[in-house]
């Protein structure tokens, strides 16, 4: 009797480890804050955000656990289940070897479908880890089809994987969506097919060079996800595949229009007719219980200052290239150098000329006190923070984690700087309208985090997980390997 009850558990067991939907689709909307979805709540249709909240469970205290809160990192770590620390996407841009360096430049490869090498020269070669489609494609042989798809190159290279498929981004000049040889050697017939439909579409012909501003470009990205869904026939077989999809127009009309007013109502109400859109697809071309879908934000935003001094709160602007040039004639002052010792600034992060430092006669560390000396008298600077002594600075707990874990020691510079709650860096990426993001506060790193379809009951909780976790989770509920560099935790839904 017992060898038949044991049996009988390991059947069960078995069947359950088989047990995998037909398809996986990844969802990140830039620049999203969490509460956003309150704030629309009552706006929305029944088919977008309110159909993964009323139907699916959201886990409403999702943090950022790791400085700085950027886009390129943001993807990354949602699908590795990893930070910069261990995945070396450690921002948008970086510099390896002082050399400074797009996220996902690669010279080795060339555009497909495009003529434009700015925006077609693009791969994963930066990125150290895998994701959770490299682990699918692991675990069923290379099998399994995983695509990305975005309107940032960024944004669709990073979530998808080394060994992805495919990733298709917009080339901004063409108004095309293209790929690179990392890749293929040819479009696809679907992609070529879809983008002389794109040609003709009046809509977005009349759009301006700034593409990513408009509602369209969110219309358009969804429109691609569903030719990617069946033009590679994804989540049509007995093998679990993947469809990554990230929404960058959010992003785009927040850094110049802020996180209040017409144009981000418009931005989120139009996005949640794209998402009940592609939900309508998904359900009939792969079946409601056949899909599991999960949506995350990779960072939020801060109120614009102005706005926010407008209601008698402390905020205000922080500038990088005037914080430059005074602290260089701080350190010549000090020190005597006729040379810049400053490579550059990203994300509150300062970056050292190493090989020049070294090459004018000055000890490094002697640098590095020194700056640290101005920045600490700087105005509405907190904390400032040697990278290589952040484990025992004199920080608060939660400052020196998230510190620790956005630093790669080969790619984020040498200093990083904290801000006072609600100032934030201003520069050509937003307007005085606008907004940007970057920091450890919750307004920048507190993020959704919705699961929604297959295996996924009704629910919400409000304990504390971090964009670290998805990776693992989702991994979990498809019974393959974590990513290779992952540190997350697998969720249960309770």
């Amino acid at each position: 009797m017992v060898l038949v009850v044991c049996s009988t558990v390991q059947m069960l067991a078995q069947a359950q480890l088989s047990d995998r939907p037909k398809l996986v689709v990844g969802i990140v909307v830039d620049q999203m804050r969490w509460d956003y979805l309150s704030l629309y709540y009552d706006k929305f249709g029944e088919g977008g955000f309110r159909r993964m909240l009323d139907k699916g469970y959201s886990f409403n205290n999702c943090l950022i656990d790791y400085v700085p809160t950027v886009t390129a990192i943001g993807h990354t770590s949602a699908y590795t289940g990893s930070t910069p620390a261990f995945h070396g996407i450690s921002g948008n841009t970086f510099f390896i070897d002082g050399h400074e360096t797009y996220c996902c430049t690669d010279t080795t490869v060339m555009p497909v479908g495009s003529d434009n090498m700015k925006d077609g020269q693009m791969s994963p070669k930066n990125l150290l880890a895998t994701t959770i489609g490299d682990q699918l494609r692991l675990h069923t042989g290379f099998r399994s089809k995983v695509i990305g798809v975005s309107y940032k190159d960024r944004a669709a290279i990073l979530p998808a994987g080394h060994s992805a498929n495919a990733a298709y981004w917009l080339d901004k000049k063409n108004r095309q969506f293209i790929t690179s040889t990392y890749y293929m050697k040819k479009l696809p017939q679907w992609v070529e097919e879809y983008n002389k439909k794109l040609k003709d579409n009046k809509e977005f012909k009349r759009l301006g060079k700034d593409i990513g501003l408009s509602v369209e470009t969110g219309h358009i990205t969804v429109d691609m996800a569903i030719a990617a869904l069946k033009g590679e026939q994804l989540g049509q077989d007995n093998v679990v595949d993947m469809l990554c999809v990230s929404f960058s127009q959010t992003d785009v009309i927040g850094h110049k229009w802020g996180t209040r007013g017409e144009r981000i109502d418009e931005a989120y109400l139009e996005l949640d007719k794209d998402l009940t859109r592609l939900f309508k697809t998904l359900d009939e071309y792969v079946g409601e219980s056949n899909y599991l879908v999960f949506l995350t934000a990779d960072h939020g935003a801060a109120h614009n200052e102005k706005f926010k001094q407008s209601h008698g709160m402390n905020a205000g602007p922080w500038h990088s290239e005037e914080v430059k040039a005074s602290l260089e004639q701080y350190i010549a002052s000090k020190l005597g150098n006729q040379q810049a010792v400053i490579q550059g600034i990203l994300d509150y992060r300062f970056f050292l000329d190493h090989e020049g430092i070294a090459q004018q006669g000055l000890d490094l560390q002697r640098v590095k006190d020194v700056a640290i000396e101005f920045l600490r008298k700087s105005p509405h600077v907190s904390f400032v923070v040697d990278y290589e002594k952040a484990a025992y600075a004199p920080i608060p707990e939660i400052l020196r984690s998230r510190i620790l874990m956005g630093y790669n020691s080969c790619r984020s510079g040498d200093i990083i700087i904290v801000l006072e709650p609600g100032y934030y860096e201003v520069g050509s990426w937003s307007s005085l309208a606008g907004t940007t993001h970057g920091e450890w506060n919750p307004y920048d790193a507190h993020i959704p985090m919705l699961f929604y379809g297959w295996h996924v009951p009704q629910g919400a909780c409000s304990i504390e997980v971090h964009i670290t976790d998805i990776a693992p989770t989702v991994c979990s509920l498809l019974h393959v390997q974590q990513p290779n560099a992952c540190i997350g935790q697998a969720l249960q839904f309770k």
